[in-house]
């Protein structure tokens, strides 16, 4: 491994090799790619966004090869499925590869306005997780992060999930929020899962979505961000939002629909008229394409392979044509093999 991240000096025994003769130092220098977050900008009623780590150079902390982001009127950066907790083969340090992705908000020319966290904040829904999340995320430089949670934020029936997080929100932790223009709606899909995982709304907060939405303008921008992806990715893993459509339904008068979710651990997309669907990486472990393992779960890659499959994702988005354009870009260079 020729490529060094910055943030790994502070590691313990990061020589320790796991049981397939990787060194942690070398693991984490790839991993430190993984789920960087997407960086999102609104300018002049355009949103567009970035993979962090595509515009950031990891050596320098600086804007790769003299790249200049457009001005915007606000930015913000979406990161999901921290886990934190979690520590088996597939990423040994999770907190190390949160760091990561911190890193590459704090080196932005100009700090994003907030962060959405689309969920499994933490792995087991310990307060330790929650306090180790809260303890590194404090480093962040923007003005708020927003989260919804995920099921592993959930096991004990969301109590402490809401205790932490559920200020100023609704039922489960369904909220709203404006931000220059812009409507954000926070929904919970994750703490009744039915059909095998399938997430699901509720009627109350289906009820609650429709009184929230009465009141806004066709015109209006729409973002709307959960944990489970609410469309149909693949639901024999329970990969899909079992009352969707109900919710879709109320969404399909907006112009401009945006919807990110996480849950998945890798990016996928889908446009279905105004609406556009985007899922996002987790910073902490990749997870099998929808159908290509016996089934989902936290995915062991060796490290010289590792940025090939996380890969970086360009999303443009542009107003008036309603339409999500993007494009996956593996994050190892063609010319190049090794990690």
């Amino acid at each position: 491994m020729k490529d060094q991240h910055h943030g790994h000096e502070h590691l313990p025994n990061e020589r320790n090799e796991n049981n397939d003769g990787i060194d942690r130092r070398g693991f984490l220098e790839c991993m430190a790619w993984a789920g960087t977050g997407v960086l999102w900008m609104m300018s002049g009623g355009i949103l567009k966004s970035y993979g962090m780590s595509q515009v950031i150079d990891r050596a320098t902390g600086k804007l790769k090869n003299g790249l200049a982001l457009p001005k915007s009127d606000f930015s913000f950066v979406q990161i999901s499925d921290s886990h934190i907790g979690f520590n088996k083969a597939a990423n040994p340090d999770v907190v190390a590869t949160l760091q990561a992705a911190i890193d590459k908000i704090n080196a932005m020319p100009k700090a994003p306005s907030f962060v959405l966290h689309t969920g499994d904040l933490s792995h087991l829904c310990q307060p330790d997780e929650f306090d180790t999340l809260k303890q590194s995320l404090k480093s962040v430089k923007t003005g708020q992060i927003f989260y919804v949670p995920g099921e592993h934020d959930l096991t004990d029936n969301g109590k402490l999930y809401l205790d932490r997080y559920g200020k100023d929100t609704k039922g489960d932790g369904w909220y709203s929020f404006d931000s220059h223009g812009v409507h954000f709606v926070g929904l919970v899909n994750a703490k009744v899962q039915v059909d095998g995982g399938l997430g699901t709304l509720g009627s109350d907060q289906l009820k609650w979505l429709e009184d929230d939405l009465k009141g806004l303008s066709s015109s209006t921008p729409i973002v709307v961000f959960a944990h489970i992806p609410l469309w149909a990715v693949y639901p024999q893993w329970g990969w899909g939002t079992k009352d969707s459509e109900q919710a879709l339904a109320l969404l399909k008068r907006f112009g401009s629909v945006s919807v990110l979710n996480g849950h998945i651990h890798q990016t996928i997309q889908k446009v279905e008229g105004n609406i556009t669907f985007h899922t996002a990486m987790s910073t902490a472990f990749p997870q099998p394409a929808p159908g290509s393992a016996p089934s989902p779960g936290p995915m062991k890659v060796p490290a010289e392979k590792l940025r090939s499959v996380l890969g970086l994702t360009d999303v443009l988005y542009h107003e008036h044509h309603h339409t999500l354009a993007v494009t996956d870009i593996p994050l190892v260079d063609p010319e190049k093999v090794s990690g």
